[in-house]
Order: structure tokens, then sequence, then C-alpha cells
């Protein structure tokens, strides 16, 4: 409540404060949140090692949340040396208890063979999962696949749907993929004054 102003007014410090009376006392939504402060600076001074330290904490109990975000930690290196294999590892634990997120993160490393060897069938199952869940991200780019035909057969039509459920969230890239697939009449009838409303 204090970190979103929800009920009272915003304070992040405060916040910060109930975080991490939660997080030591094992609670895992705190953890990861009090890594989220961290890696952020709100309402703590920014220390991404310290983020890692409270990531880590949430990980090993299992919150998928945190998990995905130590993952990312050991992507980018942030608070940690990178370590890919690492960050594929955590991203798989969030992504097999349903993190959309991790995912869509997940379907990345394993269409780019990032800490793993690439598998571009497999990335589409991952994209797949996470845009049922309707993640605006996954959506776009199981969009892409169908598209342009990686790691599952061409189906334009398919490709439009994502696009469209993905644009309707709002997510900017999802839209200019649907504006150039009306402009052009793919996997749908060409509708230049539908193209323009979604550039715009």
């Amino acid at each position: 409540c204090y970190r979103s102003g929800s009920g009272v007014e915003k304070d992040e410090e405060r916040a910060v404060e109930w975080y991490r009376r939660a997080a030591e006392q094992g609670y895992a939504a705190a953890q990861d949140n009090l890594g989220w402060c961290y890696r952020w600076g709100l309402g703590v001074e920014k220390d991404e090692m310290q983020a890692v330290e409270w990531y880590r904490k949430a990980a090993e109990q299992g919150y998928a949340v945190g998990q995905n975000n130590l993952g990312c930690c050991y992507q980018i290196e942030r608070g940690v040396e990178q370590d890919k294999v690492q960050a594929v590892k955590w991203y798989r634990s969030a992504a097999e208890q349903g993190c959309d997120v991790a995912q869509n993160h997940l379907a990345v490393c394993c269409e780019q063979g990032i800490g793993m060897e690439q598998d571009k069938a497999q990335a589409v199952e991952w994209y797949r999962k996470a845009a049922e869940q309707g993640y605006a991200v996954g959506q776009n780019n199981l969009g892409c696949c169908y598209q342009i035909e990686r790691g599952v057969e061409q189906d334009k039509v398919q490709a439009v749907k994502w696009y469209r459920s993905a644009a309707e969230q709002g997510c900017d890239v999802a839209q200019n993929h649907l504006a150039v697939c009306c402009e052009q009449g793919i996997g749908m009838e060409q509708d230049k004054a539908q193209a323009v409303e979604w550039y715009r």
C-alpha cells in the first residue's frame, strides 16, 4: 500500500520498512519486493548486490517472481557476475510454475541460444504458454514466430491474431506489427485506414 499509495499516502521508505520486517521473517513475496526496491532505488539507496541477495532468498523458497528476477540479474549482470546458464535455470523454475514473464524470458533464451542450445520449437511452446495467459509481450513474440516461420509452420492469420491480442493491451511493438499487416494485407484483408489507426 505504501509503495503504490493504495489507501494511504505513498511513502516508499515506509514500504521498505514493512517489506524488510516481513522479509526478515522469511516471507518470500516481501523478500522479492525488498529486492525490487534495492534494484531500482525505491525508498532505499540503490544497491544491486542487496537486490540479488533478497531475490535469491525469495527464489530459493520457490517464489516464481523472485526466481524470474534473479534470472534477469544473472542474464544482464546486475549485482552478480553474468551467468546465462544460471539465468536459464531460474527462468525455467519460474516458467514451470506458470510465471508468464519468465515463460517469455525462457522462450527468448531458447530462440536465441542464450545459456542453452538454440531450440526454436521449444521457444514457440514457451511463447505460447505466456501468450495464452494474456501476456502481451509473449503474444507479440508468438505472432512474430508465426509470421516469419520461426520454430513453427508459417501462419499469417495466427500471426495477426496474436499481434491483435497484444496490440489491444497497449503493446506498442505489436501495434506496429499489426499496422504493417493491415497496410500490406498480411494474414488479413488490406485495410490502410485501420493501419493508420494502429500506427497512430
